[in-house]
């Protein structure tokens, strides 16, 4: 175990990278940081997370900001529905957890936004508990040193050598470790991660629902209010496909309809 954990380390130690959510233990930040880094690359979460957090620097900014504007501040991050569960979680902690964010799992899971990979890394990185998850970088270390010739690989046959192999005197740090040793991993040919049970490759962006719901929440935050042919119009997209994603966003929060006019939530 021990030279398994230097293999990891002493990569760690030569190539570590230095990212900003690594150099605070608020836990605020740090929820932050794990929120936008859900199926979204360092990369991108490099250039919002600090204008994120200069614009919302604590739960209580952030709850009793207009969802218009943190919406236009996540712009650019895409998945939208982060950042309305993100103040949704805000709004909720400064109600019923008097503006603290909790540090146990059960608490930090229901919380809107926060499933079990996002919670464990809270409790390890603000927290420094002895949790074990698993997140895509975590997963593809262990896939390539323990199940080197499997296809199919579930979670729960990982999460016990997550566990075992856990370093509980430097949690934070073999989490970074085990992190940027799976980073670099996936340049491998096959990436490990396809020999997965839970691998899925997403589905291009362009054309997508996805790309029509973003095009109507950037057309919405540029404009007051539009029409639904306003909309299609505005966005190249067939009144169909622009009505379907509108009534997914009414749902969900993002939108309000008064009369035939359209417009962003001011609240959530």
């Amino acid at each position: 175990m021990e030279s398994w954990r230097g293999i990891i380390y002493r990569y760690y130690q030569a190539h570590k990278r230095e990212l900003p959510w690594r150099q605070t233990w608020d836990p605020y930040h740090i929820l932050v940081s794990e929120i936008m880094l859900q199926q979204t690359q360092v990369e991108r979460v490099l250039s919002k997370y600090g204008q994120f957090l200069n614009r919302f620097p604590n739960l209580a900014t952030l709850a009793r900001a207009p969802w218009p504007e943190v919406l236009a501040v996540w712009q650019g991050l895409g998945y939208n529905r982060r950042a309305l569960a993100l103040k949704r979680l805000a709004q909720e902690v400064m109600v019923k957890g008097d503006g603290r964010l909790p540090d146990r799992e059960e608490d930090l899971r229901a919380l809107p936004g926060i499933g079990p990979a996002t919670a464990g890394a809270i409790l390890a990185f603000a927290f420094e508990q002895p949790v074990a998850f698993i997140e895509t970088n975590i997963r593809r270390v262990f896939l390539h040193f323990f199940f080197n010739e499997q296809n199919g690989v579930k979670d729960r046959e990982i999460l016990p050598l997550v566990q075992q192999t856990l370093d509980r005197e430097r949690v934070r740090e073999w989490y970074y470790a085990l992190m940027d040793y799976g980073a670099q991993l996936k340049g491998l040919a096959p990436n490990p991660n396809r020999r997965s049970a839970h691998y899925a490759r997403q589905s291009p962006f362009t054309g997508s629902n996805r790309e029509v719901r973003s095009l109507i929440l950037k057309t919405l935050l540029a404009a007051p209010a539009e029409s639904l042919e306003e909309l299609a119009a505005g966005i190249g997209k067939s009144r169909t496909r622009t009505r379907t994603a509108l009534k997914q966003l009414i749902a969900e929060g993002f939108v309000v309809c008064r009369g035939e006019q359209l417009r962003l939530a001011s609240r959530v």
